[in-house]
């Protein structure tokens, strides 16, 4: 196996399961009816999920194990604070879920089942119609939860459909390393970046790990990871320019841990 073919089938692994997918969607049904059953009528105005499960970035927990759903429930009413929907959201998790796994993660309220976790995101809506959700400080602020998933999908187009399965590699690399990064900012930072003259996997994940820089606002830990990322990159080049292919995918697997 090359160090490419290596590389392209872990990006194809590294997917969630249809049994996985389908789990997640009877959990969402389940959790809609129960949600209809405990909230006034009207109170919800709608729910939905968004984040990378939706734009197939998402990773299995067998693979990364913060991997969550995360799932927007927006309130109808918008003159509470945002610790009121937080609470709103945590009661009804406790009272619908009880043997489950509950608790705040400021701005959201964790669900643990025993095949995923959920993300709960409390929303109220402007006077505009724009959605604002926690900013975590005790405040709102606005967003558009659907946005980078538009901007993901161009992007994945124009590049050969390969920016997806990047970004899938470079969060596993990221959960083997003890997640020096926040997931939804490294989608966002892979999608700004150039790829010029990069024709497959292997160049468009190694391009990434290049592009990572060391930083005096890093922990120690973050920059060792960079640099230990960094320099087996470069020995894997350097054994595939020997043509010395079982040593460059040897060295590769170090990457994620498994050499």
């Amino acid at each position: 196996m090359s160090v490419l073919s290596f590389l392209t089938d872990m990006a194809s692994n590294a997917v969630l399961s249809s049994t996985e997918q389908s789990s997640i969607t009877t959990s969402i049904t389940t959790m809609q009816s129960r949600m209809a059953s405990h909230f006034e009528v009207g109170a919800i105005k709608q729910h939905f999920r968004f984040g990378s499960s939706t734009r197939g970035t998402i990773l299995p927990r067998s693979m990364d194990e913060h991997s969550d759903v995360d799932f927007m429930v927006v309130f109808s009413d918008n003159n509470a604070t945002p610790q009121t929907y937080l609470n709103r959201l945590k009661a009804f998790a406790e009272k619908r879920y009880s043997s489950s796994e509950i608790y705040q993660s400021s701005p959201t309220i964790v669900l643990e089942l025993n095949h995923i976790k959920f993300d709960l995101v409390p929303a109220t809506t402007t006077w505009l119609g724009e959605l604002q959700i926690p900013n975590g400080s005790g405040g709102w602020m606005t967003t558009n939860p659907k946005d980078f998933n538009a901007t993901l999908e161009a992007k994945n187009k124009e590049h050969k459909s390969l920016i997806k399965p990047t970004i899938r590699l470079f969060k596993y690399w990221n959960a083997t390393c003890g997640f020096p990064f926040e997931s939804f900012l490294m989608e966002k930072w892979v999608c700004g970046l150039s790829f010029w003259f990069q024709a497959n996997q292997k160049d468009y994940f190694f391009s990434v790990i290049e592009s990572l820089n060391t930083s005096t606002s890093y922990s120690q830990w973050v920059n060792s990871e960079i640099t230990r990322a960094k320099e087996i990159v470069a020995k894997v080049r350097q054994y595939e320019k020997d043509d010395m292919p079982v040593p460059a995918e040897n060295e590769t697997k170090k990457l994620f841990r498994l050499a």
